[in-house]
């Protein structure tokens, strides 16, 4: 069938119903690219944005457009620190986690739909590509939740006493890889069975922030003690390679214990962006080559923690505040 216009609606109008004729043209709303904050992403320091969710318009020089407001808050009336946020195009649901609670917001209406708390608390979770799993560490704790993604129902606990903390679910859907910051291996989760079925490593430090690539056979991971990142192979469990950022010294940092903390590779997987929270920078290398090399590093207004990129790679967002285009290196 042809496109509807407006001559093709007044002919059908004779024949149909008006409402039958506005049925099968109906008014769809223009694409947005949308970046969602949350915040205070630091225990309940408020001088990076106050408390909330933030979004902004990234077609429009990441315009501020509104703030859902956060009511996770402590005894005191002190906001709760924002741990994990994921969402699915496909349900249209938003979530986040603070160190307690994890709520589960409609992305076209900002509406709550639902808000659990979970014995043990919350961090850094990773939600199925399909949108109906979400597996929720607790908070530095024992376990991991295997979670409903709609309607927030515990289906199955995985354990690895790991002091869980960051999780990232495969392109693939098969595998979830876990890592805890008191532990140097890196578990690996049979998505189908909801169980533990293998581990990387041991690293040489303990596994903090980590990547892995499209297909799933290599992990990114930052270590406690490294200005760098160490590469495991998720086939073998082996560990193959540690990469040092050359010419710089490491030192104090401002929060996260460790000189690395936050790492991401691009869509087209050219390159690792690796944080440097002494040096106040953001090194990038070159992940065509094995061991990856550096080949940038771009000064920031603050010591960073994590980082992330955009979906087409244009940006890179630094939990500073930067924006980084990620081709001209600004």
């Amino acid at each position: 069938m042809p496109p509807l216009t407006w001559k093709s609606l007044i002919a059908l109008a004779l024949f149909l119903p008006i409402s039958h004729v506005f049925a099968e043209a109906p008014l769809v709303p223009p694409e947005e690219h949308l970046l969602y904050i949350a915040v205070p992403g630091i225990r309940d320091e408020l001088n990076h944005g106050g408390s909330g969710i933030l979004i902004f318009d990234i077609d429009h020089g990441d315009k501020f457009v509104r703030r859902i407001p956060s009511r996770a808050a402590d005894a005191t009336g002190a906001p709760l620190a924002m741990k994990g946020i994921c969402a699915s195009a496909l349900t249209r649901r938003f979530y986040f986690s603070t160190t307690k609670s994890l709520t589960c917001l409609d992305l076209l209406t900002d509406k709550i739909l639902w808000e659990k708390t979970y014995p043990g608390g919350c961090d850094r979770m990773s939600m199925s590509q399909d949108g109906k799993t979400i597996y929720l560490p607790s908070l530095e704790g024992d376990w991991w939740n295997v979670v409903n993604a709609d309607d927030g129902q515990v289906l199955n606990q995985i354990t690895p006493k790991s002091g869980s903390h960051n999780t990232v679910f495969a392109i693939d859907g098969k595998h979830v890889y876990l890592a805890g910051l008191k532990s140097k291996v890196l578990t690996i989760a049979d998505a189908a069975t909801r169980q533990a079925s293998g581990t990387v490593g041991p690293f040489d430090g303990n596994v903090r922030p980590f990547t892995v690539n499209g297909n799933s056979t290599l992990c990114f991971c930052c270590v406690n003690g490294l200005l760098g990142f160490e590469i495991g192979d998720l086939t073998s469990g082996k560990l193959l390679q540690r990469v040092t950022v050359e010419g710089f010294q490491t030192g104090p940092v401002k929060r996260h214990g460790c000189p690395s903390h936050g790492i991401a590779i691009t869509p087209d997987e050219s390159e690792i962006w690796l944080s440097d929270g002494h040096n106040q920078l953001a090194h990038v290398f070159d992940a065509t080559v094995m061991p990856p090399k550096l080949k940038a590093s771009i000064p920031l207004r603050d010591r960073p923690g994590w980082i992330t990129l955009s979906i087409d790679g244009r940006f890179a967002y630094v939990s500073t505040g930067d924006v980084i285009d990620t081709k001209a290196g600004k």
